[in-house]
């Protein structure tokens, strides 16, 4: 009688897979009821995965000169060993619309490419006030752009203090205007990219809202000029 594992691995071998006959091979071999061509697959697999690393993390590292090559190459295993267990668990999901291997290296990269961010930010104060709405003024030359422009920043500085929550003020001012990366500021508030990217999303729709309500477009490129 086959085990309840073997039993899952049979019906998803059975299940029809599309791409190329590279890709395919690789997908009958993870999904192998035989564990020994499973577990040989696995390890070709976060091979693979680790080459993809390796790259995107020395690729990054001049954005973080103090890490040091010790740290890099762990850092290069923990994404490894990540985009492993997201590969693993999102299997099914593959449809064979680019080859398996480029499928698999995105996860790799993407791991990487958190993990640097993070280690990069990891000394680093993230700041959830403005330092100067000015930061956020066109510099282009023109005495019209720039009264609209002025504005458009106090408005939009009356909204942000005045419409939005603590805590979509907190995630605005972080993300776009003091540059934290989403994935880092995620870590210290403890809670998920898609959370704040909601939170992003619901505060630029109520900061439009309220812009729109005085008159005010805030896509100041679509606006029309005679100069």
């Amino acid at each position: 009688m086959l085990t309840a594992a073997e039993t899952l691995a049979m019906s998803v071998t059975d299940r029809p897979v599309t791409g190329d006959a590279e890709s395919r091979a690789w997908l009958r071999a993870l999904r192998s009821a035989d564990e020994h061509t499973r577990e040989e697959a696995v390890a070709r697999l976060h091979a693979l995965l680790l080459r993809a690393a390796r790259f995107e993390v020395r690729r990054r590292a001049a954005g973080a000169r103090h890490v040091a090559g010790p740290q890099l190459d762990d850092l290069a295993q923990q994404s490894a060993d990540d985009a492993l267990v997201a590969v693993l668990a999102k299997l099914d999901r593959y449809r064979g619309a680019s080859r398996f291997t480029t499928w698999v290296y995105k996860f790799a990269l993407l791991e990487a490419g958190v993990k640097m961010r993070r280690r990069a930010w990891q000394d680093r104060e993230v700041a959830l006030e403005p330092a100067g709405w000015p930061v956020l003024a066109d510099p282009g030359p023109s005495p019209s752009r720039d009264a609209l422009m002025g504005e458009l920043l106090a408005a939009v500085a009356d909204a942000i203090a005045g419409e939005l929550t603590a805590h979509q003020r907190a995630v605005l001012v972080a993300i776009t205007i003091n540059g934290v990366p989403i994935d880092v500021l995620a870590e210290r508030m403890g809670t998920t990219r898609g959370a704040l990217y909601k939170t992003l999303h619901d505060a630029r729709r109520r900061l439009r809202a309220c812009l729109a309500a005085r008159g005010l477009d805030p896509d100041l490129d679509h606006r029309g000029s005679s100069e």
